[in-house]
């Protein structure tokens, strides 16, 4: 990508860890030439939430030259909203800007009518309410964040980091997602369909037994891992293994451990010289028919054509 500018649109009350992601993930100094543009409905000071406030130096002007525009979350999103903003944002979806938002900034997109007939998701509090006020938008309060092609929305704060990073997926490929978020220290790649949270009557003492099952996992991807395998490593039964895999990743084991080998196989076609077969029977999909099944299927793209896109980006 040549120069992408990021705008992160500021409303009154706006989150300021909210804020903070964006220009963490988007700076300059990953050199990925992403340009991030903090903006409000005009230049000056904006009050934030919890005893922060804001000062930007442009206005709604800066979305006209976004690539992606994001909308934290900000106080009382479930009431009225500058229509300024709400104009400025289906100016810049009608343009086909990609239109994010983190937490409550979904009801801003809501708002503008940008969710209508789509899935979406936004803190598991607010979503109860954001389903009430639009329905006309599928609200799915369970995930950590969804992705519609041109419009995304992610639930709160922690989530904001998995859909950026996401995002730097999408445009750059996994070794440069991998290498912000080592920088950050974040986890490298959560899932949108993960659970933003896992209610439980009586607390069960598994949660560090199936993380170390899953890490145990990712190194062994080469071989045959099954449900019996994984249940065997985390010392649980099949049955409780899988009914408490998906409470805690939103998959069941075996569509977990496909996008975890999908998922190697692209960084291996990123940095790696390795054959389409090579890289199949290195990430334990058989063969590279397979490879391009489950490519085709996950992405909507071939192994060859990712390559093309990414290979070689960060050597």
């Amino acid at each position: 990508m040549r120069g992408h500018t990021v705008a992160t649109l500021i409303l009154p009350g706006a989150a300021p860890l909210d804020v903070g992601i964006p220009a963490q993930v988007f700076a300059p100094r990953h050199g990925l030439n992403y340009r991030s543009v903090p903006c409000a409905v005009q230049a000056g000071p904006v009050p934030g939430r919890d005893g922060l406030g804001l000062h930007v130096d442009a206005g709604l002007e800066a979305l006209d030259e976004a690539g992606t525009i994001i909308v934290p979350g900000f106080a009382n999103p479930a009431g009225p909203i500058d229509p300024r903003v709400l104009d400025a944002l289906r100016t810049a979806a009608f343009r086909g800007t990609r239109i994010v938002s983190i937490c409550g900034g979904a009801f801003a997109l809501a708002a503008a009518g940008l969710l209508d007939g789509l899935r979406a998701t936004t803190h598991w509090q607010l979503a109860p309410v954001l389903a009430r006020e639009y329905p006309k938008v599928t609200v799915d309060g369970r995930v950590l964040f969804v992705d519609e092609g041109q419009v995304l929305t992610s639930a709160g704060v922690a989530a904001g980091i998995d859909l950026c990073l996401h995002l730097v997926r999408r445009d750059h490929g996994v070794q440069a997602s991998n290498a912000i978020a080592r920088v950050l220290v974040a986890a490298p790649y959560r899932s949108g369909g993960q659970s933003q949270y896992v209610p439980r009557t009586i607390p069960e003492p598994l949660g560090d037994v199936f993380a170390v099952t899953r890490e145990w996992a990712l190194r062994h991807l080469e071989e045959p891992l099954t449900v019996d395998v994984l249940a065997r490593h985390a010392g649980v039964s099949a049955r409780t293994f899988g009914r408490r895999f998906v409470q805690d990743t939103g998959y069941t084991p075996m569509q977990w451990v496909l996008r975890a080998r999908v998922d190697l196989a692209r960084e291996l076609l990123e940095r790696s010289g390795l054959g389409i077969d090579q890289i199949a029977a290195r990430v334990g999909v058989g063969t590279g028919a397979n490879l391009r099944m489950h490519f085709q299927r996950i992405l909507g793209t071939s192994p060859s054509e990712y390559r093309k896109t990414f290979g070689g980006k960060l050597a």
